[in-house]
C-alpha cells in the first residue's frame, strides 16, 4: 500500500492541468459509452408497444425481450476489466464502439423476434463494457482535484443520451403519424428510432482514436515515458513526473493482476469492499429508475395518456434527469459524495411514495383522476430529479474511487456486473408487476429507497478529495 505521505511529494493532489479544455474533452470522450448506454435504454421505449403488436406477445414475453440486452450488459461488464487490463483502456472502447454498431443495424433490420433479441444481447455486452472502462478510465486519467466532477461525465452522458433519444424518437413518431408502426425510409418506425444508434456508436469509435492510453496502464506494460507525457497533459507541468509515477508503479505492484480471485476472502466470499460496492450498484436499480426510461410511454398510455403526450412526457422527464445531473455535478466535489446519496435517497422516498399513492385509485373512464393523475406526473419528476443528483452520479463515482488499486479493475467489473443483473430483474419484472398491481409496485420501490439510507450512513465512506492511491 502506498504511503499517503507520497502524494504530495509529487503534487498530485492539487495538481491543476495546464489546459483543462483537454482533460475535460478526454474525460467527456471516454463517457460517450454512458451516452450510448442512455441511448439504448431510452430508444427501446418508443419501441415497446410496436414490438408487442408486431410479434402478437404478451407482457412476460416483451418484458425478456426488452430486458435481455442488459444480460449482454452484466457479461460485458463482468469481462471489461480483465480485458482492458490486457489490451487497455482505449482498444476496449473501439472493440465496443464496432459491436454496438453491428447490434444498432441489426435491431433496426430484425427477421424475427429472437434475431431482435440476439441483437440487444451483442449492444447490451458493447454496453457493459462501456460501463466499466468509462469510468475506471476517466478516474485514472483526471488529476484527483477534479475527479469528482469529471467522473461525473459519465452519468451526465447517460442523462443526454436519453433525453436526445426521447427527442428523436418524439419527432419519428410525430413523422410516422404517431404510429409507432408507422412507415418511414421503407421501414416501421420503431425499426428507425433503433436504427440511428448507429450514429452515436460510429462518434463514440472515432472519439476513442483522439485520446490517450491511461498512464497507469501504459505503465503496466513498461511504456514510462509516454505515461510521463499524458501525466504531464492531464495533471500539469508543475508535478514532479518521476515521483509521481513512482507513486503510481508502487501502488500497482499489487495491482499488475487484478482477478477475480483477489476479490475473495473476508467470510462472506467477497471482501466487505466489493459487497458495498455491489450494493450501491443493486440500490441504485432498485428504487425502479429504469422504469421510468424503458417503460415510461407505456406506463402514461396505462393512465390513460394518448401515446404522443406520452412520449413529451418521457422526454420532459428525461430535461429533468439532466438538471439534477447538472446540479450533482456542480455539488458532488464541494458537499461530497455521501451527503448527495442522502439527500437523494430522502427525496426518490417521497416522490415514489407519492406515485404509489396516485396510482392506488381506480381508473375513471380509462384515466386516473384528475388529481392523482397530477400528483402522478409531479411525483414522476420529482423521483428522477433527485435520484439524478445524487444516485445516478455519485455511485459511479463511487465505483471509479473506492476500491485499492490492486481489486480496482476487478471489483469495478463485479459492481457494475451486479448492477446490470439489478437492471435487469427491474426492467424484466416491471410489466408483470405492473398488471398485477401498479401501486404496490411503487411501494416496493419506494421501501429500497429508503432502506438506502442505513445502508450509507453504515457501510459507505466518503471518498472525496483522496487519490486513487490512497484506497488502499
Amino acid at each position: 500500500m502506498t504511503s499517503t505521505a507520497q502524494a504530495p511529494q509529487s503534487g498530485a493532489r492539487t495538481a491543476h492541468p495546464d489546459h483543462l479544455g483537454h482533460v475535460i474533452f478526454i474525460a467527456a470522450a471516454a463517457a460517450m459509452g454512458g451516452f450510448l448506454f442512455g441511448y439504448d435504454s431510452s430508444v427501446i421505449n418508443g419501441a415497446v408497444e410496436a414490438i408487442r403488436d408486431r410479434y402478437d406477445i404478451g407482457s412476460a414475453a416483451l418484458a425478456q425481450v426488452i430486458a435481455i440486452a442488459l444480460i449482454g450488459c452484466a457479461i460485458g461488464a463482468a469481462t471489461a476489466g480483465r480485458i482492458a487490463d490486457r489490451i487497455g483502456r482505449i482498444r476496449c472502447m473501439q472493440i465496443a464502439a464496432v459491436l454496438f454498431t453491428i447490434s444498432a443495424v441489426g435491431s433496426a433490420l430484425p427477421f424475427a423476434l429472437w434475431d431482435l433479441a440476439f441483437w440487444r444481447i451483442v449492444g447490451g455486452f458493447a454496453i457493459g463494457m462501456a460501463s466499466v472502462i468509462g469510468p475506471a478510465y476517466i478516474a485514472e486519467v483526471a488529476p484527483p482535484a477534479y475527479r469528482g466532477r469529471l467522473g461525473s461525465f459519465q452519468q451526465a452522458a447517460i442523462v443526454v443520451g436519453i433525453a436526445i433519444s426521447q427527442l428523436v424518437n418524439w419527432g419519428l413518431l410525430n413523422a410516422a403519424g404517431g404510429d409507432q408502426r408507422g412507415k418511414l425510409m421503407g421501414l416501421e418506425a420503431w425499426q428507425v428510432m433503433l436504427g440511428v444508434m448507429v450514429v452515436p456508436a460510429v462518434l463514440y469509435g472515432l472519439l476513442s482514436l483522439a485520446i490517450p492510453e491511461s498512464p497507469r496502464f501504459l505503465l503496466s506494460v513498461g511504456k514510462r515515458e509516454r505515461a510521463k507525457e499524458i501525466l504531464a497533459e492531464v495533471e500539469g507541468k508543475d508535478v514532479d513526473l518521476n515521483a509521481r509515477v513512482a507513486e503510481i508503479e508502487h501502488a500497482m505492484k499489487s495491482e499488475h493482476k487484478s482477478t477475480f480471485k483477489d476479490l475473495l476472502g473476508g467470510g462472506f466470499f467477497f471482501k466487505p469492499i466489493v459487497w458495498i460496492g455491489i450494493g450501491l450498484s443493486v440500490f441504485q436499480q432498485f428504487v425502479g429508475i429504469n422504469v421510468a426510461f424503458y417503460y415510461s410511454s407505456t406506463l402514461w398510455q396505462s393512465v390513460g395518456v394518448d401515446p404522443t403526450d406520452s412520449f413529451f412526457y418521457s422526454f420532459t422527464t428525461s430535461i429533468i434527469n439532466i438538471i439534477g445531473t447538472v446540479i450533482a455535478m456542480i455539488f458532488v466535489d464541494r458537499v461530497g459524495r455521501k451527503p448527495l446519496a442522502l439527500i437523494g435517497s430522502v427525496g426518490m422516498v417521497v416522490g415514489l411514495a407519492l406515485e404509489a399513492w396516485a396510482f392506488s385509485y381506480h381508473l375513471v373512464d380509462g384515466k386516473l383522476p384528475n388529481t392523482q393523475g397530477w400528483v402522478a406526473l409531479v411525483a414522476a419528476h420529482v423521483f428522477v430529479l433527485f435520484f439524478a443528483l445524487s444516485w445516478g452520479v455519485v455511485v459511479w463515482v463511487f465505483l471509479g474511487e473506492m476500491f485499492p488499486n490492486k481489486i480496482r479493475a476487478a471489483a469495478l467489473g463485479v459492481a457494475a456486473a451486479a448492477q446490470w443483473i439489478a437492471n435487469w430483474a427491474i426492467t424484466a419484472s416491471f410489466p408483470s408487476l405492473a398488471d398485477w398491481n401498479l401501486s404496490g409496485t411503487y411501494v416496493i420501490y419506494t421501501v429500497f429507497a429508503a432502506l438506502s439510507i442505513p445502508f450509507v450512513l453504515k457501510f459507505v465512506k466518503e471518498t472525496k478529495g483522496k487519490s486513487l492511491e490512497e484506497m488502499g
